[in-house]
């Protein structure tokens, strides 16, 4: 993964670019955690694709979580910063034949791992035409790279938007080629504080994702900003930097690795909470699907949710997977609020907060 930053941060991506084309080889040559994915339970589907990708593609990977959401069949999908193309290849298999995963960088040398092996993976997965195509370009500046406006179901991105230097610009990319109902979902590393320039400027902590991380709290901003709605927190890790060199320069900056869904919406969409039931019609999920941290549906049970909530699902491509109803005046349930990782990671709790009906 890699792709970021234009002529006019020009340093910053050379440095980007020498570090995951020229300084890294494999995943063993991080010198942090932080663009690593711990051991973690994969859906059947998912570890299905993922056996079958190149062994050289694997290699190449480095990212910070799996950013492989449900509800994948006949999506169109784009990867930002996709590297050798281990999460495409995964997102390939997993669109089917109909479906078409872009994946979008710009180092050279990651580009060619990805695109030697596209005739390699159509075999492994029965199709008989790609259904995948890999662009060199950068990930604020897509209309560059030929991505048209709402053009794409679900971007994905693994722990890429902290090497990018202009994050408001590489999220209203997003936005304006995300379709009505389309979600960005991605994996990326957040601090606790607004990191000094000491630690902006050090090479080999920007190339690992520590110090392009934003500030928690910003990221909730520039959503808003730019029109998402409220991020949905979905997994969250500690993230400890142990090297002495690397941890003196860092001093008490705490860093944590969050997975987040951002939906776009369209403006006049219906905001009244409902009561809905989960069809239980998802690959992978047929007994409950989990939507955020709080919240999980389980199939056939009757879930009072908030009209954000709601306006995700009757918009977005879970519309189909559940049935709706609108909601009994003392139905109670749970707003969607901005959350501090940290908070969370002190308090270690995950809650379901779907509501009840008093009726």
């Amino acid at each position: 993964m890699s792709s970021c930053c234009p002529a006019k941060t020009k340093s910053i991506t050379d440095d980007v670019k020498d570090y995951y084309g020229k300084k890294l080889r494999t995943g063993d040559d991080l010198e942090t955690a932080a663009c690593t994915t711990p051991p973690q339970k994969m859906f059947k589907s998912v570890a299905n694709a993922m056996a079958l990708i190149h062994d050289e593609v694997v290699s190449k990977y480095y990212g910070c979580g799996i950013v492989v959401p449900e509800c994948l069949e006949d999506m169109n999908i784009l990867d930002l910063g996709s590297g050798s193309g281990r999460d495409c290849y995964a997102l390939s298999k997993l669109v089917g034949k109909d479906g078409f995963v872009i994946g979008i960088d710009m180092t050279d040398e990651q580009l060619e791992v990805a695109n030697r092996h596209v005739d390699y993976h159509m075999k492994a997965f029965g199709f008989d035409k790609p259904n995948i195509k890999f662009v060199k370009g950068f990930i604020e500046k897509l209309k560059d790279a030929g991505i048209a406006d709402n053009s794409v179901d679900i971007i994905v991105s693994n722990c890429v938007i902290n090497l990018c230097k202009d994050k408001h610009e590489v999220l209203s990319e997003a936005y304006r080629v995300l379709k009505e109902g389309g979600e960005l979902y991605f994996s990326d590393v957040y601090a606790d504080r607004v990191l000094s320039d000491e630690i902006r400027n050090h090479k080999v902590l920007w190339g690992e994702c520590v110090s392009g991380a934003l500030h928690w709290k910003q990221l909730f901003d520039l959503a808003k900003d730019i029109g998402f709605e409220t991020p949905r927190t979905f997994e969250y890790r500690d993230l400890k930097i142990t090297k002495p060199d690397l941890k003196e320069v860092l001093g008490d900056a705490k860093f944590v690795s969050v997975m987040y869904r951002l939906f776009k919406l369209p403006k006049d969409a219906d905001r009244n909470a409902s009561q809905v039931i989960y069809k239980g019609t998802i690959t992978d999920n047929q007994d409950e699907l989990k939507f955020d941290r709080k919240l999980t549906f389980k199939n056939g049970a009757s879930v009072t949710i908030d009209g954000d909530t709601a306006a995700i699902l009757k918009q977005s491509r879970f519309k189909e997977d559940f049935m709706f109803q609108k909601a009994p005046g003392c139905a109670k349930y749970s707003e969607v609020k901005e959350e501090n990782p940290f908070d969370l990671l002190k308090s270690g709790g995950v809650t379901n907060e779907g509501g009840t009906c008093c009726c």
